[in-house]
């Protein structure tokens, strides 16, 4: 059995501490920015906060955090679908010469998943192409890439083989076999505790010998008690196992805005931080009920609306 593996399954049976307070350089942020009250986007980079990274669906850099370095707040750029061109390549080259260390980036969102549920919805010969184009020559730069990130399904990992194998022939010649490389698995979860360290098993047995970034998750739609335990357990989890490098927790939005349930979200209707919010931070909890607060008259479905921005593969400029 794989050694990660072996950790997973016996995570399973571990009690989870539930300590009010933990502290992790892991955590990053799911940038989904609030344009009816742009002073929630402030709120994950205040002081004390342990989000060390962040991505936002794009290419480029979220102008609220500009003035940001990547030492204190990493942007991790993403290729978020297909292109017929080498325009993400570019762009990361322009940031890259224009002095911002760029280290890591992140490729397509969901590219088994349709449009719309938020997948970019990509046939895998048609990404590997774009993958040859856009992401092999950051790889021989120093850039550290990871594998696309595909739903939760089963053909998430059916398609990240097939990928590989379109990958593989692309870079191929006639005396000699190429692999496309990379350096980390992404994965996105929504549901139950269990079904998380389970699938993080698979991708564990199917990817041997890679790190995790676990960069969309969530138990969508609960009670509150049982979503606060959720975030509870899987925080805990990802901070214990070595095989798991970073984690960003789906719920940077309002009560009112969210697409996974009124009790999974990071804010309250008013902007304030929820326990889960504050946690992720690595704060105390607020005892603020996540449904509390009067949203104003427009704002629910401003985060709706930033995702259908997301699927269509715009950056995020706020």
């Amino acid at each position: 059995m794989h050694p990660l593996s072996a950790l997973l399954l016996a995570a399973l049976s571990a009690p989870a501490t539930h300590a009010q307070e933990t502290r992790s350089d892991k955590r990053g942020l799911v940038f989904v920015p609030n344009k009816a009250s742009p002073e929630d986007n402030k709120i994950w980079i205040r002081s004390g906060s342990d989000l060390t990274w962040y991505y936002n669906y794009g290419p480029t850099p979220a102008p609220v955090f500009a003035s940001k370095t990547q030492e204190e707040f990493e942007f991790v750029p993403q290729l978020w679908g297909a292109v017929d061109d080498t325009s993400f390549l570019d762009q990361v080259n322009s940031l890259i010469e224009g002095g911002r260390n760029i280290s890591h980036v992140l490729t397509f969102n969901e590219p088994d998943g349709p449009a719309q549920y938020g997948g970019s919805n990509i046939y895998p010969y048609k990404a590997a192409q774009v993958w040859v184009d856009n992401i092999e020559p950051l790889r021989k730069k120093g850039v550290k890439v990871g594998l696309p990130s595909c739903t939760g399904a089963p053909s998430g990992l059916t398609w990240l083989q097939d990928f590989l194998g379109n990958c593989s022939q692309l870079i191929s010649t006639e005396g000699q076999k190429r692999n496309c490389s990379y350096d980390f698995v992404t994965i996105h979860w929504y549901g139950n505790f269990d079904g998380l360290a389970s699938h993080l098993g698979e991708y564990a047995a199917a990817f041997p010998n890679k790190t995790q970034w676990i960069t969309e998750y969530n138990l969508d739609n609960q009670d509150l008690a049982t979503t606060q335990n959720f975030y509870r357990t899987s925080a805990e989890y990802f901070d214990r196992l070595d095989g798991v490098a970073r984690y960003s927790y789906f719920g940077s939005f309002r009560s009112r805005d969210s697409n996974v349930g009124p009790n999974a979200v990071m804010l309250n209707n008013d902007g304030q931080l929820t326990d889960i919010g504050s946690w992720y931070l690595g704060g105390s909890a607020t005892g603020v009920d996540p449904q509390s607060g009067a949203a104003p008259q427009g704002q629910a479905g401003d985060m709706l609306l930033a995702l259908a921005v997301a699927v269509a593969g715009s950056v995020f400029l706020i």
